[in-house]
């Protein structure tokens, strides 16, 4: 220890201060201009491998869009888990048992509790992406019929795209909110009807959902996760956040918890487990590493899966103008994931970066 200390120490540098002090003195001096311009070249050169660096998250960029879209996949089974399995005029209680048991499960396997200022922001986004979101939800389906609900909630993309410029700061990205006018069409084709009915309460219970949810995804983007906190951690967090927000009000509405048989208590497992903690888990994962607009747009996947469920399973047509709008929804959703504006941005910073290096 006493030499390490005293080897870098000034006992050293005493004996040797002339002979280093009188030899580099005069090469010194001109080599320094030249170490700062090469030491400016050498980080301009490092600046453009950003882009080099960008050629592999090509595919694991498609890769992680792929999983995130899991998430919009598994929810897009609600609405025929819901109808075939699970006990009528329960909304409440179908929102507390998605998300409490779920939120508890995820606790107990990270054994990792909010700290600090996160235990209030875990309570915002879970009473934002939960708590509010789970039972206006199913008010929704309850008063409106199940297109005129999707298509209510594939708005969520522009709304998440003027939450993004206001919250983020972000500048308007005019490409993915044309797709996502385009992508709302595309799922209104899909899934409206020509007996579709308009109900006020149901559109603002469903215009409210999907404003909750966006701003839940907006704020999930911004306060992004604690040091040590992982996907699934924020997930739990809010899964158990939403449920306790549900848990007086199913109460205190609905009373006590219905009969469950296997097949409801299946239908539940199904939505707390896939549609819970595990989309979730995908879904906030996404939210940390994609622009959160192009993460919203994968939103449209759910109403398109819950109409391919109600095709295949239930023996529900698909008309002409249905299968356009399934085309015009699913290439909304891929154009809107391609970063147009970034290579145009790109371009003038290169130059500007060449210029300074120069």
């Amino acid at each position: 220890m006493t030499q390490q200390t005293a080897a870098p120490g000034p006992s050293t540098a005493s004996p040797s201060a002339p002979a280093t002090t009188s030899a580099p003195a005069a090469p010194s001096t001109t080599p320094a201009p030249a170490d700062t311009t090469t030491g400016a070249a050498a980080s301009a050169d490092r600046r453009p491998t950003g882009p080099a660096k960008a050629r592999p998250r090509g595919g694991r960029r498609a890769a992680l869009i792929a999983l995130t879209a899991l998430a919009p996949v598994a929810w897009g089974t609600t609405y025929a888990v819901t109808t075939e399995f699970l006990p009528p005029d329960r909304p409440l209680f179908a929102a507390l048992a998605r998300s409490l048991p779920a939120g508890l499960l995820a606790l107990a396997w990270t054994r990792v509790l909010p700290a600090g200022a996160w235990w209030w922001k875990a309570g915002v986004l879970g009473t934002l992406n939960i708590g509010v979101f789970f039972p206006l939800l199913f008010l929704t389906a309850e008063r409106l019929p199940g297109g005129v609900g999707a298509t209510l909630g594939a708005v969520q993309p522009i709304v998440v795209a003027g939450l993004a410029v206001v919250v983020l700061r972000e500048s308007p990205s005019w490409w993915r909110v044309g797709w996502g006018l385009a992508g709302a069409a595309g799922v209104g084709l899909v899934v409206l009807g020509p007996k579709a009915g308009l109900d006020a309460t149901g559109v603002a219970a469903g215009l409210a959902g999907t404003a909750s949810m966006a701003l839940g995804v907006t704020l999930t983007k911004r306060w992004g996760r604690p040091p040590g906190a992982g996907a699934l951690t924020l997930a739990g967090w809010q899964l158990t956040a939403g449920g306790l927000v549900l848990l007086p009000v199913a109460l205190a509405v609905e009373g006590m918890p219905p009969a469950v048989d296997g097949r409801a208590a299946a239908g539940y497992l199904w939505l707390g487990t896939v549609g819970g903690v595990l989309a979730y888990t995908l879904w906030f994962r996404g939210i940390g590493r994609l622009p959160v607009t192009a993460t919203a747009l994968l939103v449209l996947v759910s109403p398109l899966v819950a109409s391919l469920i109600g095709f295949l399973a239930l023996g529900e047509g698909l008309a002409p103008p249905q299968c356009a709008g399934f085309a015009l929804a699913l290439t909304a959703l891929v154009a809107g994931q391609v970063p147009r504006e970034r290579g145009h941005r790109e371009a003038p910073k290169r130059r500007r970066e060449k210029h300074t290096a120069r």
